[in-house]
């Protein structure tokens, strides 16, 4: 009914990535003999290199893998805070606001991330699975229309780095649809830490990782990141970037009709999904139409209040006590539940608590929220059962790129809040709240499916709905990703300045007028999306059957995202 793409299916192997080089990359090494793993981290790599709007290779990179044999591990992939940031800093000097630049800089995740999941549970070295992803950087690839819009909507921002300028706006012009888009210095950069794993190579496997991780975090590049660092006024030093190792931490699991559904800790936005879930599956949602008003109302609610618990309880979990076994219980989903008006929308996030941080300041005036640096997202099964679900983040137009490197130190500070009263709030050594957040479930049938999409506090209601597309409606996995969306903006947003649109619903074009009326007489401020919108997130699936034999994948075309699969 929605799909414009087949559904695929293979018996072997699949990977779905956000864009269609990525998905070849993974594809290469599945069909090299490698396992989901390093075909995830290959195809993890290049979405750095092929969406620098959106991923940054030296950005955050959140990995939830599940092996055959059933054990799950999350590697965290998010860096820290400076040891040496003063916890005031924005608070004292900057109006209780985070700037764009250097101040907003955590330790780079992404390249410790990945080289930690191969050296536990990978077969190959950081050179094959950074080949494709150092080729497209040294020998460039064709700027599809999201890349050449963000860099046309953001160009200014761009224009204030000369190293930003000099890759995105080459020659002070910005790329064309169909140009090749060249990242030199970033291809440099990738093959040193190739070239130092090889120089090594006759030790072993885990002694060529280990120098190409040192490369970045002890070696020139360090040095390089750190110099630039402190020139510009920032906190980075060498010693938090040699003492980074990414935190192994507990999966959030639970069970929903038989299935389960599993996703990262609270150090990031994903047991808001499980939340989300429960409350939606209590409060009715079996008995209601796909899409109806009715349930786009009781989805609506049900994201409320599970954002309203994120905004009060998620934090870094080394530093803030995070109670998910009761924000995940019967009991306080029933309690939650309590709140819903069936026939009115809720204005305004539901619940508030004292030093939540949510004050008449923190909401908007404006009538559209910014659009933010995004993400991307990859997942891959292989044909042993393992299975691999990362979502890469971080962009390029709000903080300087390092001269010679091609990258940019994450910049994903812009996601702790400036008061360091706030449970996700500033600290030197503490992490962010992130918004990437793979998932994945593990089917009643013993099946597994990996998961997740781009598109910051949007994620987890694309996701969401997806999941009920497949599970209770019965879609296709290509129909359930292309069925049309909605997404609430009432809550405090994850990214500075953290302004809050109460009662804003987003609705595709696609959702029929007679719908979004009745949501609007409920009380819901609508905004008309386009039939398909690239800020509705784009959901990748990858999903096992073992009754069939079968493996079925689906990409989003809300952005230049396939599948491929054998």
């Amino acid at each position: 009914m929605f799909a414009t793409r087949p559904t695929l299916y293979g018996t072997r192997h699949a990977v779905s990535a956000g864009h269609y080089l990525a998905a070849a990359a993974g594809f290469s090494v599945l069909e090299a003999g490698g396992n989901a793993i390093d075909a995830g981290c290959a195809a993890g790599i290049a979405l750095g290199v092929l969406l620098p709007d959106l991923v940054n290779v030296a950005g955050v990179a959140p990995i939830l893998i599940r092996k055959g044999d059933g054990t799950v591990e999350t590697i965290a992939g998010l860096g820290h805070w400076p040891h040496a940031l003063p916890a005031d800093l924005f608070q004292r000097e900057h109006g209780g606001r985070i700037p764009d630049g250097v101040l907003r800089t955590v330790v780079p995740a992404a390249p410790d991330a990945w080289i930690t999941a191969l050296e536990r549970h990978g077969t190959m070295g950081f050179g094959e699975v950074a080949a494709p992803a150092i080729r497209f950087a040294r020998d460039g690839f064709a700027v599809q229309p999201l890349l050449a819009g963000n860099i046309r909507d953001h160009a200014e921002a761009y224009a204030r780095w000369p190293g930003n300028a000099a890759i995105f706006l080459p020659g002070g012009r910005q790329p064309q649809v169909g140009e090749r888009f060249v990242q030199a210095d970033l291809a440099r950069t990738l093959q040193y830490m190739a070239d130092e794993e090889k120089a090594i190579a006759r030790h072993g496997r885990a002694a060529g990782l280990a120098a190409a991780h040192a490369a970045f975090y002890r070696g020139d590049i360090a040095r390089e990141i750190c110099d630039f660092m402190a020139r510009e006024g920032g906190y980075l030093r060498r010693e938090d970037l040699a003492g980074y190792r990414s935190r192994i931490e507990p999966a959030v699991r639970r069970r929903w009709r038989g299935h389960e559904v599993v996703t990262c800790g609270p150090w990031c936005q994903g047991p808001a999904l499980l939340e989300a879930l429960l409350l939606m599956e209590r409060g009715g949602i079996g008995a209601l139409a796909h899409n109806s008003p009715d349930y786009l109302h009781l989805f609506t609610e049900c994201i409320k209040l599970a954002m309203a618990d994120r905004e009060y309880h998620f934090g870094d979990p080394a530093f803030v006590e995070v109670p998910l076994d009761r924000l995940l219980s019967e009991a306080h989903v029933a309690a939650r539940l309590v709140e819903i008006d069936p026939r009115q929308a809720m204005i305004g996030m539901p619940g508030r608590q004292p030093g939540s941080g949510l004050t008449p300041a923190a909401m908007a005036s404006r009538t559209a929220p910014p659009v933010e640096a995004d993400t991307s997202y990859c997942a891959v099964v292989d044909r042993w059962g393992n299975a691999f679900s990362a979502t890469p983040s971080d962009g390029s137009w709000n903080a300087p790129v390092v001269p010679g490197l091609g990258l940019i130190p994450s910049s994903r500070g812009s996601q702790s809040r400036p008061d360091p009263a706030h449970p996700c709030g500033v600290a030197p050594g503490k992490r962010p709240r992130l918004t990437p957040n793979p998932a994945l479930v593990v089917t009643e049938g013993g099946g597994v499916m990996p998961f997740g999409t781009p598109g910051g506090d949007v994620q987890i209601q694309a996701m969401l709905q997806v999941l009920l597309n497949l599970f209770q409606f019965g879609m296709e996995v290509q129909e359930a990703i292309e069925a049309p969306r909605i997404a609430s903006y009432s809550f405090p947003s994850s990214f500075a300045p953290f302004e809050a649109f109460p009662g804003r619903l987003a609705v595709e074009g696609a959702i029929p007028p007679t719908v979004r009326e009745a949501l609007a007489a409920r009380g819901h401020r609508i905004h008309d999306w386009p039939e398909r919108n690239w800020l509705a997130g784009a959901v990748e699936v990858v999903k096992t059957d073992p009754a069939s034999g079968l493996l079925a994948a689906g990409a989003d075309p809300r952005r230049p995202a396939y599948a491929v699969i054998a």
